[in-house]
């Protein structure tokens, strides 16, 4: 039996009748189920008794004002969509009618292609919200702020890590491009260790060297112009908790050699000060930064980067672990959900298609920051393409190598490439674009050693890394 297709529903609230009518003609036309009302009470009563998918809502109404109507439509129904409407166009009103909940907003006289677009774009928010509102009912895990997510080998291994250094007191060197989430590492790692003394977070690239050797280690009342009394540094502050030096790479020299005293008799003097104080506090450094080619190119100490390097985590960039954006996209609407009281449940298919080739250069940081401003300007519950005016599309749609059709396009127009020839491609992507050795690419391609020997003699794949 043929499915019988449902008509979309909307209702016109508008005290102007020749408005009114003609809206009704128009979109009855174009196929939609209409009611009218010429009083925002009229227009209510009529909701309460069966609600429409879109209600066209106008400020000025003869008993009731336009907004008090929106307020409660919405204690009706939070999630209804209304396009309101208004002769006025001032800012202030604009402000307010998006401010309330409206979900568009449009000048008389009425733009009916306007108009048009602004309906299909709310029944589309409509459908996109009824089609994953399941996710609300049964969701597939809850999280907790400050977990990390991650399902591929490498953050396997990085969690295995953690958990390892978490009992002991070690040195931590964390290394990851700007934006992975190194302090969230280091936090975590301080948590499962000493959770109930401070974690303290210095950024070494934002204080200038001579404020910065204070910030650390403290001073003496006097000891130079504006010390006034004395004051405890971070070393001191932290107790037995953790100090975490983000951006370590920018350390100028004679910070570095002091640190490096630090490491090896875990104690220190304070600015202008004669007294030794023992370091109780845990170090832990981050870099965005490659330290050992640094070291090589005299930038930083090589003693002081072999006594950062006890234990070294190394944070896979985003564009690297694709398949774990659509957990981090559920985690972080729901931390953007509790911190700014919204409900958004997802993006749209569309939406993740394009973050999935996107190349995120700003990594987890760019991701939570690109929601976080689609949510505070979001008219519906699940984000699509017009919430991210500031993404490139376009971009994210054409990067060489990183979508699936790239990999199996052949430089033939309306041919593919052989099976053969898309192993090799996939092999030489992944030496490339990752510092793995073989043991490690081994595990990424899920194949033994002596198979993967075969294949770089069969393609003629040079590879030096052990």
């Amino acid at each position: 039996m043929a499915k019988v297709k449902v008509m979309p529903s909307i209702l016109v609230i508008d005290d102007d009748a020749s408005i009114v009518e003609t809206l009704d003609l128009y979109l009855t036309e174009e196929g939609y189920k209409v009611r009218t009302a010429l009083t925002g009470t009229e227009g209510l009563n009529k909701y309460v008794q069966e609600q429409s998918d879109v209600v066209i809502l106008d400020i000025r109404l003869p008993d009731i004002d336009g907004f008090s109507v929106l307020e409660d439509l919405k204690e009706e129904n939070e999630n209804i969509k209304v396009i309101m409407i208004t002769a006025f166009h001032d800012m202030e009103t604009t402000i307010k009618a998006m401010k309330s909940g409206a979900f568009d907003y449009i000048h008389k006289p009425v733009n009916v292609d306007e108009l048009d677009l602004a309906i299909k774009k709310a029944l589309k928010s409509l459908e996109m919200e009824k089609k994953i509102d399941g996710l609300l009912m049964e969701p597939s895990r809850s999280f907790r702020v400050g977990d990390i997510i991650g399902t591929g080998n490498e953050m396997r291994e990085i969690f295995k890590t953690i958990g390892t250094v978490s009992q002991s007191r070690t040195t931590v060197l964390i290394q990851g491009e700007s934006g992975t989430g190194k302090e969230l590492i280091a936090k975590v790692i301080h948590h499962n260790t000493s959770p109930d003394e401070p974690f303290i977070a210095v950024n070494c690239s934002a204080i200038v060297e001579t404020l910065l050797e204070s910030e650390l280690f403290g001073h003496e009342k006097g000891s130079f112009t504006g010390a006034i009394a004395r004051k405890l540094g971070k070393f001191e502050l932290a107790r037995f908790g953790t100090v975490f030096l983000d951006e370590i790479s920018e350390m100028s020299v004679n910070l570095q050699a002091k640190l490096l005293r630090v490491l090896q008799e875990m104690e220190f003097d304070r600015v202008g000060g004669k007294d030794k104080v023992k370091v109780n506090a845990r170090i832990m450094a981050a870099t965005n930064k490659d330290l050992k080619t640094l070291v090589n190119e005299g930038k930083f100490r090589d003693d002081l980067y072999y006594r950062l390097n006890i234990v070294a985590i190394n944070l896979p960039p985003l564009r690297t672990r694709r398949q774990d954006i659509p957990s981090l996209i559920d985690y972080l609407l729901a931390k953007i959900n509790l911190d700014l009281h919204k409900k958004v449940i997802g993006v749209s298919d569309e939406m993740m298609e394009i973050f999935m080739n996107y190349n995120w250069p700003g990594n987890i940081r760019e991701l939570e920051n690109l929601l976080v401003r689609a949510c505070v300007v979001a008219k519906g519950q699940v984000l699509g393409v017009s919430d991210f005016p500031e993404l490139d599309k376009e971009d994210a749609s054409k990067l060489p190598g990183d979508t699936s059709d790239d990999l199996f396009k052949s430089p033939e127009p309306g041919k593919f490439l052989t099976l053969d020839e898309v192993e090799e491609r996939y092999i030489r992507k992944v030496i490339k674009e990752t510092d793995k050795n073989k043991g490690e690419i081994c595990e990424t391609l899920g194949i033994s050693r002596p198979t993967f020997e075969r294949k770089l003699e069969k393609y003629g794949i040079t590879f030096e890394r052990e």
